[in-house]
């Protein structure tokens, strides 16, 4: 069977395309600090990056979703350019790959105003065809949905795409979608704990990409 190349990529954002890791956790450790003080420690809190906060805050109190919600995005809201970093040569690699034609989606448990918000942050917001947030969906990654919508919008197939992301949810999401993925080696959980979810590929640095798709851009 011949492996199709390569031609639309779906990027997961936060700790993928843009460092919001100690945002993440400076956030959940204040809220949680305010309501249930001394049960939860850094690296506790490094499980919360990745999934959505209706998941996070569902298993830590069933009770308090909507209210413990409104207090996390207040607040991160009001930190986040002062906590975020940009990782070496993502927007430059990424306005590489929107030259060369490929189709580029965000896919993200976050919602879409905050994902706008980061990528101005970052001057690419004129880079990406599709953007899928929390908001789009009924179900976020790791189901499918989100991944079946992207591909949708952008007129694409699951056999040309690449889902790429820092977390368990994006490797997950993308096999069950049934597009290849790729790891990020600088996810905060660090290289191994993602290569156990076995991606077909562990980018080492953002340009990875350009050798990955150069066969489609011929």
């Amino acid at each position: 069977m011949t492996v199709k190349q390569i031609n639309t990529l779906l990027f997961d954002f936060d700790g993928t395309l843009l460092d919001t890791n100690e945002l993440i956790i400076q956030t959940f450790l204040f809220v949680l600090d305010e309501h249930y003080p001394g049960r939860y420690d850094r690296s506790e809190v490094l499980h919360f990056i990745g999934p959505s906060l209706e998941q996070t805050f569902t298993a830590i109190d069933p009770e308090r979703v909507e209210e413990l919600t409104v207090q996390y995005r207040t607040l991160n809201r009001t930190m986040h350019d002062e906590l975020v970093e940009e990782y070496d040569g993502v927007a430059e690699t990424l306005r590489l790959l929107k030259a060369q034609g490929l189709k580029m989606a965000i896919v993200s448990t976050k919602r879409s105003e905050t994902i706008r918000h980061g990528l101005n942050f970052m001057g690419v917001s004129d880079i990406f065809d599709v953007l899928v947030g929390l908001d789009h969906v009924s179900n976020p990654k790791p189901h499918p949905e989100p991944l079946h919508l992207a591909l949708e919008q952008l007129g694409a197939s699951h056999d040309e795409a690449l889902m790429i992301g820092d977390n368990s949810h994006d490797i997950e999401g993308g096999k069950n979608a049934g597009v290849r993925t790729a790891g990020v080696a600088w996810t905060a959980k660090g290289e191994a704990f993602l290569a156990g979810f076995n991606p077909d590929y562990m980018l080492q640095h953002i340009s990875d990409l350009l050798e990955l798709t150069k066969e489609a851009v011929k």
